[in-house]
């Protein structure tokens, strides 16, 4: 094992990931509670003073719920965000000073233990979200949720990753007919807001015809959401993009779904 990537959970009630090699384990975003990510890392062996470092996407309180709680059981941890994010961060809770935390910049790689972390630029409406990748011994695996379209800096840091965590929060015909208000439909369905099932099949299209069967990625797709999405209705949609092209899950590409409020799959690499 190169890189391994766990899910503690994926959706608008929470966010956190693992993601570690032999030596150096990272988790990225800590909107569960801490009791949740404690027991998550403990059985995968493991447990909060072992972490190497925190990685946080940005500052809904979705991906940093219970991030004061992780940084107060763990002060010596590498907590790293973009300068926008900390700002949000230490607004919201008086409690967490900016001197804690590591700044980190748009493809600006960086070690962490044994892992080089590139952080990116995404698209929501917040301030200065990334999203990440991971590289070690020439093994790649990237996290992206929460931005409301595929950037070309996006897809230049995703498209040769061999394990891939990818947003598929909604579909849009249930989205627009169903019960939110017009603003909140407005915000998810925005360039700012977040990525639909099918935008999030267009993207694996795209990444599988310029791999040309080089390599079969294994794609997890994470923050459905529970009112505007279901794991059959992304995995139908994405499946049926994938045929259209050619493309069929278990022979180019590894399909899973995030679960929602608890962990796994384990993928990896």
């Amino acid at each position: 094992m190169e890189l391994e990537i766990c899910s503690f959970g994926s959706s608008s009630s929470g966010n956190c990931f693992l993601v570690r090699s032999e030596t150096t384990e990272i988790i990225v975003d800590a909107g569960i509670t801490a009791r949740k990510i404690n027991e998550n890392l403990k059985a995968m062996e493991t447990d909060l003073s072992a972490l190497s470092g925190v990685l946080v996407t940005h500052g809904h309180v979705d991906h940093i719920k219970s991030l004061h709680v992780v940084m107060k059981k763990n002060p010596e941890l590498q907590v790293c965000a973009s300068c926008g994010t900390v700002e949000e961060i230490t607004t919201k809770n008086v409690k967490l000073s900016a001197d804690s935390f590591t700044i980190v910049k748009n493809e600006e790689s960086f070690m962490i233990g044994d892992i080089l972390v590139t952080p990116f630029d995404i698209s929501h409406d917040t301030a200065e979200p990334l999203a990440f990748s991971f590289e070690k011994s020439g093994r790649k695996a990237a996290i992206v949720t929460d931005t409301g379209y595929i950037s070309d800096t996006v897809y230049e840091n995703i498209k040769d990753a061999d394990v891939l965590v990818l947003e598929a929060n909604h579909e849009p015909n249930i989205l627009l007919y169903g019960r939110y208000p017009y603003k909140t439909k407005h915000r998810i369905l925005s360039d700012e807001g977040h990525l639909s099932n099918e935008a999030a099949g267009e993207c694996l299209v795209r990444m599988l015809k310029e791999l040309d069967g080089v390599k079969i990625p294994r794609v997890l797709l994470a923050h459905l959401s529970s009112e505007n999405n279901s794991p059959e209705q992304a995995f139908v949609t994405i499946r049926n993009m994938l045929e259209e092209e050619d493309f069929y899950i278990g022979k180019d590409i590894e399909l899973k779904i995030a679960a929602k409020d608890a962990a796994g799959p384990v993928l990896r690499i």
